[in-house]
């Protein structure tokens, strides 16, 4: 239901019902969004975790261990078991810091860099056939919900990805 408010701007109330389905629709669409992308790790035996890890090394290449931990919010005991098998299987590069021999930094070799694409390529399909089916206000409108739900510090680590690319 809509309403105006005082200043002539539209006030959106939600009924608890509208909710529950805007979040089950939330869960289903990512059901669909990871499938493709599964079904190509599934035959890696690797996993979402794999999948997160060589797309934001394949977003900042030489980022740091440390980097990586933040943008995923996992443990370090989870995310090195990861890197070790991209590591052993020759998909991620680590290299030492040159200021900092402490400090480890990431890269994905060709074969990372084509199973990236790969994967990212299902992910594109999926996303510009939504956006081209809802329109590019849907999409605006979309991309606003979406940033609006990230925590303020996510939502900051998310502008500066996006401003890197820019």
């Amino acid at each position: 239901m809509m309403s105006d408010a005082p200043g002539g701007e539209t006030l959106l109330f939600l009924t608890d019902e509208q909710l529950r389905q805007g979040i089950e629709a939330m869960f289903f669409a990512y059901r669909g969004f990871t499938a493709d992308p599964d079904r190509i790790l599934a035959g890696l035996a690797y996993g979402r975790a794999h999948h997160r890890a060589i797309h934001f090394i394949n977003r900042a290449p030489g980022t740091t261990v440390n980097n990586l931990l933040i943008l995923l919010g996992v443990t370090k005991q989870s995310l090195n078991r990861v890197l070790r098998t991209l590591v052993e299987d020759g998909l991620v590069q680590s290299k030492v810091g040159k200021s900092d021999k402490r400090e480890r930094h990431l890269f994905l070799t060709e074969a990372g860099e084509a199973l990236e694409r790969k994967l990212s390529d299902a992910q594109r399909a999926r996303m510009r056939a939504a956006y081209r089916a809802a329109g590019p206000q849907a999409v605006a409108g979309f991309r606003q919900v979406l940033e609006s739900m990230m925590d303020n510090d996510l939502r900051r680590r998310y502008q500066a990805l996006k401003d890197s690319s820019t």
